[in-house]
């Protein structure tokens, strides 16, 4: 039976070019981004000596109002050397509100060796409701740690899986900044040897992807 079955549906877009690369079966393990989580405004109150009629409330001030455009994310160098043989320009996915998320996707097979990479921007409305996001995110891929020096936050996690014997190694990187989050992708498998590549490539290349990210976000504003 072929793997992608045995995968929740919500991977089909990922697991696309999988299937189409490797007619054995083989597939992707994780998924794609939560939804954008809402949040209320903030209230704040007007300064001593205000007269009454004046606004009760303003909306909240954001850091971040936009995201960048994601394909340019990742700097070409460093899509060709994450994913030898992949087009630099990326691929952006279409976004029901690309002001509030946006993501760019590289993948390609070389020889027997296949990569992924995917950015994601995503912009909250406040910074309490990044922060949420970022504690489900993180909590839910368990087994990660910490990343110092990115954004006011960042986490980095690396699990393997295996379908119909052939293993795949994917680390995510979570980086939350003010209002936004920066969330990168990154994976691989041997077709040949039906071996991932080590965790601290797809670790470090990961990190790599989301500081060429966040890098991005602060330059688009």
């Amino acid at each position: 039976m072929c793997a992608v079955r045995s995968l929740p549906l919500a991977l089909t877009a990922r697991l696309a070019p999988v299937v189409v690369l490797a007619a054995a079966g083989w597939a992707l393990s994780s998924g794609p981004l939560a939804a954008p989580v809402a949040a209320e405004k903030k209230s704040a109150a007007p300064d001593g000596g205000a007269s009454p009629s004046a606004p009760a409330t303003a909306a909240a001030s954001r850091t971040y109002e936009d995201s960048p455009a994601p394909c340019d994310g990742v700097t070409k160098k460093t899509v060709t050397s994450l994913v030898p043989g992949a087009k630099t320009a990326g691929k952006e996915i279409p976004s029901t509100d690309e002001s509030l998320r946006r993501t760019c996707s590289w993948n390609a097979l070389k020889g027997f060796d296949y990569r992924w990479l995917d950015i994601s921007y995503e912009i909250k409305k406040s910074d309490e409701s990044a922060l949420a996001a970022y504690k489900q995110r993180t909590t839910e891929k368990s087994g990660g740690g910490r990343v110092p020096g990115v954004g006011d936050e960042a986490y980095s996690v690396v699990n393997l899986a295996t379908a119909d014997k052939q293993q795949t190694r994917e680390g995510m990187v979570i980086v939350r900044a003010s209002n936004a989050l920066v969330v990168v992708t990154y994976n691989g498998s041997d077709f040949e040897t039906k071996k991932a590549p080590g965790s601290d490539e797809i670790n470090k290349g990961a990190i790599k992807a989301a500081k060429e990210g966040m890098a991005a976000l602060e330059a688009a504003q």
